[in-house]
């Protein structure tokens, strides 16, 4: 069964285009470790709620859009084995260095899981 792991992340809204540019680049280290979708979804309909909410959750400002993202592994294996290369990977290849592919928002107010599919239709 497929495994998906989830975030939630504020990104300047300025920074929307760079926020697509580096998802290009780094998201492609997934695809080729495995993962069969990955979608990155900008905000468009994030509403403040009473006790909790999304741009609470990463503390977003009003100058920023709350994004969410999945990405799906055929299965927790194959994610296991992906994460378990991504220390390396963050070391040597280019589309998670710093210079080259900056984080266009601030990765301490990222949240992630790993998620086991209960119900598809």
């Amino acid at each position: 069964m497929a495994y998906i792991d989830g975030f939630v992340i504020a990104v300047p809204t300025a920074n929307r285009q760079a926020f697509i540019d580096h998802a290009n680049k780094a998201d492609s280290v997934f695809k080729e470790l495995g993962a069969t979708r990955i979608l990155e979804c900008w905000g468009d309909d994030v509403p403040n709620g009473k006790l909790t909410d999304f741009r609470r959750a990463v503390q977003a400002t009003e100058d920023e859009t709350v994004v969410f993202s999945w990405i799906e592994w055929p299965d927790k294996a194959t994610r296991d084995a992906a994460m378990g290369r991504m220390e390396e990977l963050m070391k040597i290849d280019e589309r998670f260095s710093p210079e080259t592919n900056p984080m266009p928002f601030d990765g301490k107010r990222l949240i992630f899981g790993g998620f086991a599919p209960v119900v598809e239709l």
